[in-house]
């Protein structure tokens, strides 16, 4: 069993240009979960740092890009609502790294690992110096 400090985290890179979300988001969930790892822990963070660039151009199937809502509360009455589309155009790095979110155990853990997940709307990223090496995640497994 691992315990929390002795385990040696790596840093993964994944380009999500036409990748579908939801595949992308399970298979990242389980790299910061620490699943993929024989060493796995479910009460120790034995997960890895993911950098997700490209993330605009990610793909949903169906329609869903019309009928997909996000809603959440304000504090006000009633709610705020919008589609996958809209988002997509506010916030593009929201739609994967939410789905990621509610891909993770609900507990004080998830927190921590969903600060190792990084996303960026572009090409660009800020973690070169941590060379993080490149993954092929989201594809469909045969």
């Amino acid at each position: 069993m691992a315990k929390t400090g002795e385990v040696d985290q790596k840093w993964w890179h994944v380009d999500a240009t036409d990748k579908i979300v939801g595949r992308l988001a399970s298979d990242i969930a389980v790299i910061l979960m620490g699943k993929h790892r024989p060493t796995y822990t479910p009460h120790v963070d034995t997960g890895d740092y993911v950098v997700v660039t490209n993330a605009e151009k990610v793909v949903f199937t169906g329609k869903k890009w019309d009928q997909k809502k996000y809603t959440w509360y304000t504090g006000y009455t009633g709610l705020r609502e919008e589609t996958a589309g809209d988002r997509l155009g506010r916030q593009p790095e929201r739609i994967l790294s939410e789905a990621v979110r509610r891909m993770l155990p609900k507990n004080k853990l998830a927190t921590k690992m969903l600060a190792k997940l990084k996303v960026y709307a572009g090409p660009e990223h800020p973690h070169q110096a941590q060379n993080p090496a490149p993954k092929d995640l989201g594809s469909k497994k045969k």
